[in-house]
């Protein structure tokens, strides 16, 4: 859900702070010598444009809430956490200048669809890599499906928190009117990325950056 001006307080002023300080640490994390790679560049530009698609298919449960898929698993898969979160906050910047009512909401919504999902990808990715064999079918479900179902799901119940702290309404009123559908979504969301990644890793899996023919295959 992408959080509108009204959404958020005056005085929240923490959340520029926020925004600042891990922006700074993503940019400093990033492995940029991995854009010296031939192609890279436009990789990502691809991401950034086929999850701006992603958010046009939203649905409006009220005038300033609005659901849609979020992408962020995706990204993460195929740039790593690093760039998949620059990617995203790119996303994001575009959205915010294409709405025009958004700049207050900004630090929000990059804390729910960008850090939140893609900590939470990552997280799962980390896990299954040292935790289970490298196996291409327990790689595709879990990272692909299941991570990605489960990073909607942790934004949601985020979203939904942040918003009760901001005031904006009560849990009761957020958990029936907006939590459930975003549930609901969740399962789409695991169903597109993994579709996609399924894709990629099968005809290029040279695009995914956290996938290995070596690891996975032989």
């Amino acid at each position: 859900m992408n959080f509108v001006d009204s959404m958020v307080p005056q005085n929240w002023w923490g959340l520029w702070l926020l925004f600042v300080a891990g922006t700074a640490w993503v940019l400093w994390q990033a492995p940029w010598r991995v854009l010296r790679k031939p192609g890279i560049a436009n990789l990502m530009a691809g991401g950034v444009v086929l999850v701006l698609g992603l958010w046009q298919v939203h649905a409006d449960i009220r005038p300033d809430l609005m659901l849609h898929l979020i992408g962020a698993s995706l990204l993460t898969l195929l740039f790593g956490p690093w760039f998949g979160s620059l990617c995203q906050l790119l996303v994001l910047l575009i959205s915010t200048v294409w709405s025009g009512h958004a700049w207050q909401a900004l630090p929000a919504n990059t804390l729910l669809l960008d850090w939140v999902p893609v900590a939470t990808t990552w997280a799962v990715y980390r896990l299954v890599d040292s935790r289970l064999p490298n196996n291409l079918f327990v790689y595709i479900f879990l990272n692909g499906f299941v991570a990605a179902m489960l990073s909607v799901a942790v934004a949601a119940f985020a979203s939904v928190g942040l918003l009760v702290a901001m005031g904006y309404a009560n849990w009761e009123a957020l958990s029936q009117n907006y939590l459930l559908f975003y549930l609901l979504i969740a399962f789409s969301e695991g169903t597109s990325t993994g579709m996609i990644i399924t894709v990629l890793v099968v005809y290029r899996p040279q695009w995914v950056a956290t996938f290995s023919d070596e690891q996975y295959l032989r």
